[in-house]
């Protein structure tokens, strides 16, 4: 049975402690404990979840039966965090971005293929029903050839959310909008029309939150297979609305509304899937179904249990991470740029 370990207990936790409940509830897996170094939170997640916590980093590292160890920190953090497991003997899997910038998501999965680990990273939405009916049927070539793909990701965010030391600041987490929310679904985008050959990019702050980071930005995309889009992505956008993905192809059309799917091809009866369309876009970011973090968790568990790599693999999340800097850069510059 799969040993996990949770370091940080802050807002991500909860998506994850439900899944990791479902998943020990059947016998997948055994909840080694968490830790956070905040003592206040440590009792809060053991008051509510009932698992062993940790007043050291290290303590919990060393426990008996620790395979994997799910890292929910600041992005800065993600690759010191993911040495000293790896040095453990665990595996990793980091909530998104893989590391605070490109350079160090690299180092991160070089660091993972050294010590002869796994690294995966949490891009839940390419666990969504509706996502991977999609993907299914353009790998299958049902739409033929991708002509259009874009996606729409207009949320927002209240004082509470920025509230929170750091929230927003460079130094902290990266980036903004781009890197810290709309991120899922450029990777979900990548993930379903393939990679981004060049980017013209726009990106601005508001002023309505004291932050030194973007919460407005749009692109134009060329994609390297020929297909042409943009993104427009936000957190002013009150109350907040779902992301949207839309692809059209030479043989059909799509729309992904959060969990929600209309799928259009030629010659046969509209699909609809629908799992919901509320998604994280408003003030509460995690007003969402945990069933995609349980399949995402179960993938990596079955990787691990198999000796294989797990199809969220760490590297999978380098090209939404190289496509957000060519975008800023874009941004500064007022030139297209290639990630």
């Amino acid at each position: 049975m799969i040993g996990v370990g949770i370091v940080g207990l802050g807002l991500a936790v909860k998506p994850h402690a439900l899944a990791l409940r479902d998943l020990e509830a059947a016998g997948r897996l055994r909840v080694v404990g968490g830790f956070a170094p905040s003592g206040d939170r440590r009792a809060a997640f053991a008051a509510a979840w009932g698992w062993p916590v940790f007043g050291r980093v290290d303590a919990l590292l060393a426990a008996p039966g620790l395979d994997l160890v799910l890292v929910l920190t600041p992005p800065r953090t993600h690759l010191p965090l993911a040495e000293q497991a790896f040095a453990a003997g665990a595996d990793v899997l980091v909530e998104k971005p893989v590391e605070w910038d490109a350079a160090r998501a690299q180092a991160l999965v070089e660091a993972a293929a050294r010590a002869g680990r796994r690294a995966a990273v949490v891009f839940q939405h390419r666990f969504r029903p509706a996502a991977q009916r999609l993907k299914a049927a353009l790998d299958d070539g049902a739409l033929g050839e991708i002509l259009s793909a874009s996606a729409s990701i207009r949320w927002w965010r209240d004082d509470a959310y920025f509230a929170t030391p750091g929230r927003g600041m460079l130094a902290r987490d990266g980036g903004g909008v781009l890197l810290t929310q709309a991120i899922h679904s450029i990777d979900l985008l990548l993930h379903l029309a393939g990679p981004v050959a060049s980017v013209t990019g726009f990106a601005r702050t508001s002023g309505l939150r004291a932050i030194d980071t973007e919460d407005i930005a749009a692109a134009a995309l060329r994609f390297a297979n020929g297909a042409i889009g943009a993104i427009d992505a936000t957190t002013v956008a009150r109350p907040g609305f779902p992301e949207r993905i839309e692809i059209a192809g030479t043989r059909g059309s799509a729309v992904l509304a959060a969990e929600r799917l209309d799928l259009h091809i030629v010659g046969r009866a509209p699909e609809v899937i629908d799992h919901g369309s509320a998604g994280g876009g408003g003030a509460d970011p995690m007003a969402f179904d945990h069933g995609p973090h349980r399949a995402m968790i179960a993938e990596v568990i079955d990787a691990i249990a198999q000796r294989r790599v797990p199809v969220n693999d760490a590297a999978t999340g380098l090209p939404v991470q190289r496509l957000i800097e060519a975008w800023l850069r874009s941004a500064q510059t007022g030139v297209p740029q290639s990630p």
